[in-house]
């Protein structure tokens, strides 16, 4: 009964309140006081060990005063208030007494108040026994490399669209199937159209009786026949022949390669009907997937490194364009990347990885990740001073580096010594003299 009575929250709680009591008392005496760097709570007036985990215990020193600000430091009873902070809610102040939102008092903050994250003295036999490790703070670029992957598709600028501007019928087809490769020139069709065959007969009865020299009627018959795209040398060879041709034979206007055909032999065409549609494949688009959170390091002209998911393709690229459009699904945007496709080793619908290194900025200060103490919405980071002191400062963060170094926007500066290892032990020790300083208070 009584081991359960011992053991209950309400004892624990008044042996506590008892315990910060003491430790007061003797922090008021000045006296030594010895803790554990893992168990903070654990408070004594003797070196020795800690009770829980048996590791040796530290000196608590106390923090010695500002010159400067012992000196500027008015009497208790000329002390002029800046503001008055909740001791529950941080970053909660008002420039009035009262109440914080817990109901609690607010209390004042002098002009002579000693700063918040006042400097731990630390002797350099604890130093090498806490393992503290520091090193400079630097400068540089941010930057980081963005992995994703893409799918080739056609270069939308290289489609044609093979049409006629007159009605006719297919009488023969050179072409026959989809994805036949085609050079400038090459034959396409052979059309018969009425239209056209007027045409011509118009035009060579005007130079009949005007002459190769033309005239009123066949210069305008000439220009008629241009007006349905006919070629310069179809116009030749019938002036120089005489003859009307009954059919015309349409060629390809580019190079590529036939990824649509809708006309079979003997089928009726109007005028503007879709008889093949032509994709050139010398440049092919890819188009990466961007991830919301990376589209802010992803800008238009960045060089890109390009390799087949499945093959031995690898090439480089540059972005052309981030589309506006954010697909709500996956909240990544479209990165349209261009190749050069000259060999054809890049094919439409393969996947792509795609690597590009985003410089976030040219040159900031950086901090390693493990300089860096996290506690909610605040990040600490300890600065080392002469004389073996060691205080603690809040830094804002930026962007992070591939190599685990961050931004440092504001709270640090070039050439100052941080500690990277073993700063736990200083921030238990940062915390403890606070929640004392408090206590006494």
């Amino acid at each position: 009964m009584k081991s359960k009575h011992f053991s209950s929250p309400r004892t624990w709680f008044v042996a506590i309140v008892l315990l910060l009591l003491a430790t007061s008392a003797l922090i008021a005496a000045e006296k030594q006081l010895y803790t554990c760097g893992m168990h903070p709570q654990i408070i004594k007036t003797e070196p020795g060990d800690c009770p829980i985990c048996g590791m040796k215990l530290q000196p608590v020193r106390a923090n010695a005063p500002n010159a400067a600000t012992a000196a500027t430091a008015a009497p208790a009873g000329e002390r002029k208030i800046k503001y008055y902070k909740s001791t529950m809610i941080p970053g909660q102040v008002s420039e009035k007494p009262g109440k914080d939102t817990m109901g609690m008092d607010m209390e004042p903050v002098y002009e002579d108040s000693a700063p918040a994250g006042a400097a731990i003295a630390v002797d350099a036999v604890t130093i090498q026994k806490m393992n503290l490790k520091t090193e400079l703070v630097t400068r540089g670029p941010v930057r980081r490399q963005i992995r994703t992957v893409g799918v080739v598709e056609f270069d939308e600028r290289g489609r044609r669209d093979i049409t006629t501007k007159y009605e006719g019928w297919i009488e023969k087809l050179y072409v026959n199937a989809t994805w036949t490769a085609v050079k400038t020139g090459d034959p396409l069709f052979e059309i018969y159209s009425p239209e056209l065959y007027n045409a011509e007969l118009n035009y060579l009865m005007a130079l009949r009786a005007e002459g190769s020299a033309g005239g009123s009627l066949s210069r305008p018959a000439l220009e008629r026949l241009k007006l349905f795209d006919v070629s310069a040398a179809f116009l030749a060879e019938i002036a120089r022949t005489g003859e009307v041709r009954r059919t015309y034979t349409f060629t390809a206007p580019a190079d590529g390669v036939v990824i649509e055909k809708m006309a079979v032999v003997g089928q009726m065409m109007k005028s503007g009907e879709l008889i093949y549609r032509l994709a050139d494949l010398s440049t092919v688009w890819l188009n990466a997937q961007i991830y919301e959170e990376d589209l802010a390091a992803v800008t238009p002209g960045r060089p890109v490194e390009v390799s087949a998911t499945h093959g031995n393709q690898h090439g480089h690229g540059t972005i052309e364009q981030i589309l506006p459009q954010v697909q709500a699904e996956t909240r990544t945007a479209v990165a349209r990347i261009v190749l050069d496709n000259a060999d054809g080793t890049w094919r439409p619908g393969m996947f792509a990885d795609v690597r590009l290194t985003a410089e976030l900025a040219p040159s900031a200060v950086l901090v390693p990740d493990s300089a860096v103490l996290r506690s909610g919405e605040r990040n600490t980071v300890f600065v080392a001073l002469p004389g073996g002191a060691f205080a603690p400062r809040e830094v804002k963060l930026g962007a992070r580096t591939d190599d685990y170094r961050y931004e440092v926007l504001s709270g640090l500066a070039e050439g100052e010594r941080i500690v990277v290892s073993g700063q736990f032990m200083l921030d238990s020790e940062s915390q403890l003299r606070d929640a004392i300083q408090k206590m006494l208070k």
